[in-house]
């Protein structure tokens, strides 16, 4: 770890710190540089209480996500149990799916997104956005439309999670597998019983994955509105830095119960 702890305390250590001290002071641009004011939690309370659209905007995201990654998750699963089969050409498949994950990331999937590469046009092309809108409410509608439009990043999105499933069958011994089949267990037996129980910590694995990549994605709208306030003159860095730490503790809260399902799963396997 020694490696990345020097990594950390050169390039990332005071960034954070400073980002955390701007969270509590007024930030503004003068004519001989920055101006600093301590105004303690009042940019907290103006995200909370007062700032609207990051809490519709950080809301709406969430309700985004909680569609998102379990669509991910079983996605990928189907995807990493077809691709465990012995059959010609495997290799070549998994090398397919895992190729977006190399391609489309930084400024390579901010142009593939401007140019319309990510666009599902069937979705108005076949009148699926009338039918969820006639049949769900407006609140319902609105996030299942908007995944619906993001299938293309759910598949660029699953190549990590594939493999790491691809990983998890293999820690499966064989034998238990030939056990049930002598037994008269039927594949859909096996899955329940064996596959699905024996991949659960990785299934935990890719949950951790998933989130942080979401919540790290480009075009996430909460880092937009971090970018916005940053430059703004009636908010600045101080608030800007204050929704960031606010997001951060939401992020580090739902990996905290994505590691108590972790360590549940593992004491569960030595059980």
């Amino acid at each position: 770890m020694l490696p990345w702890m020097i990594g950390f305390a050169v390039f990332m250590a005071f960034p954070i710190g400073w980002s955390l001290y701007l969270t509590f002071q007024k930030v503004g641009l003068t004519g001989t540089g920055f101006k600093y004011k301590y105004i303690g939690l009042q940019n907290f309370k103006d995200a909370l209480l007062k700032d609207n659209e990051f809490t519709i905007q950080l809301l709406v995201f969430l309700q985004q996500m909680i569609f998102m990654i379990p669509i991910i998750i079983i996605f990928s699963l189907c995807v990493s149990i077809l691709l465990n089969q012995r059959f010609p050409g495997r290799f070549l498949f998994r090398a397919i799916f895992f190729l977006p994950v190399i391609f489309s990331t930084g400024q390579v999937l901010t142009e593939l997104f401007q140019q319309g590469a990510g666009d599902v046009p069937f979705i108005a092309q076949y009148g699926i956005d009338t039918y969820v809108s006639d049949h769900f409410s407006a609140s319902m509608a609105e996030p299942i439309l908007n995944i619906l439009g993001m299938m293309i990043l759910i598949l660029w999105s699953s190549g990590v999670q594939i493999l790491i499933f691809i990983a998890g069958f293999q820690t499966i011994s064989n034998s238990i597998y030939e056990a049930v089949r002598i037994d008269g267990a039927s594949p859909w037996t096996s899955f329940w019983k064996i596959t699905l129980p024996g991949i659960k910590p990785f299934i935990g694995l890719n949950l951790l994955y998933t989130m942080v990549d979401l919540f790290t994605f480009p075009f996430n709208p909460i880092m937009e509105q971090i970018k916005k306030n940053m430059f703004s003159i009636t908010t600045g860095y101080g608030y800007a830095s204050a929704i960031a730490w606010l997001y951060f503790l939401l992020i580090m809260i739902l990996i905290g119960l994505i590691m108590l399902f972790l360590n549940s799963s593992n004491k569960a396997g030595r059980a």
